[in-house]
């Protein structure tokens, strides 16, 4: 996929120290593009570079996926797992984009076909009574697999494998990997175990306590409460996440590096 630099936009979140001027040094650096708080992020970009953490991306890239446009994350969070760069690597960002030496990824994303909300990262199901467990019947393509009793099911694509479906016990799936994982959320039963799916099989998931309110939540942003019966599906657009071609930038360095997979303890 070719890169066009004529209409970058650079978009910070200002809620982020040092978020604003870092957008403004960075748009400088690109002919003086533009640049814009997260809350008035432009129609029109056909680039994007993201100053923030992972979830200014995921919010970005929920927005710009609809558009086909490549984004790029400098982090000023806390992990950045997705966010590839650190503010003091602006010059060699600039001259590798500028080069060409880079590549775009295309992940895979979720929607639900109850809402139309997508994401890049995983939905959580929830009851909305959060203090007390929800049975959560899953069906996969019209057949029911199972039911859980449990305080919820994340639904993750590969590239949030590494997120809240780790954390609750998930296995780490490569971003190349168009499936999902389907992740109960503390269950009650031992048998209850996270399972991947193909990304082309529609979930849906019921209670047998209806009517009954669920809560379902997209990249831990975007919330809605519905009743009774949610269906989720594969997206039809891809979110583009463009990545440098440099060391280190390769999914599994990424693992290794940032969450210190693998390696043994410092003696």
């Amino acid at each position: 996929m070719e890169l066009s630099l004529n209409k970058t936009a650079v978009i910070y979140n200002s809620d982020i120290e040092g978020a604003c001027h870092l957008a403004k040094v960075i748009a400088q650096k690109f002919d003086n593009a533009a640049f814009y708080p997260l809350d008035k992020m432009p129609d029109n970009a056909s680039f994007v570079i993201v100053v923030g953490g992972d979830g200014t991306l995921l919010k970005c890239a929920r927005k710009y996926s609809l558009q086909d446009v490549p984004i790029f994350g400098f982090n000023m969070g806390r992990l950045g797992f997705l966010a590839q760069a650190m503010p003091n690597e602006i010059d060699m960002v600039v001259n590798k984009i500028k080069s060409g030496d880079f590549r775009i990824e295309n992940r895979i994303m979720l929607r639900c076909a109850t809402t139309g909300a997508v994401a890049l990262n995983d939905m959580v199901i929830r009851g909305a009574t959060f203090s007390r467990t929800s049975t959560l019947n899953l069906y996969i393509n019209g057949i029911k697999l199972c039911s859980y009793l449990a305080d919820g099911l994340i639904i993750s694509t590969p590239t949030g494998s590494t997120a809240y479906a780790l954390s609750a016990g998930g296995p780490i799936i490569s971003p190349n990997i168009e499936s999902f994982v389907i992740v109960p959320i503390c269950p009650h039963t031992l048998n209850a175990r996270p399972i991947v799916i193909p990304s082309d099989e529609y979930i849906k998931i019921t209670t047998p306590d209806a009517p009954k309110d669920f809560q379902i939540t997209a990249d831990g942003q975007d919330a809605k409460i519905i009743k009774n019966e949610i269906c989720v599906e594969k997206n039809n657009k891809y979110a583009k996440l463009l990545l440098l071609n440099s060391d280190g930038s390769h999914f599994y360095d990424v693992l290794r590096e940032k969450l210190h997979w693998g390696m043994a303890p410092n003696k």
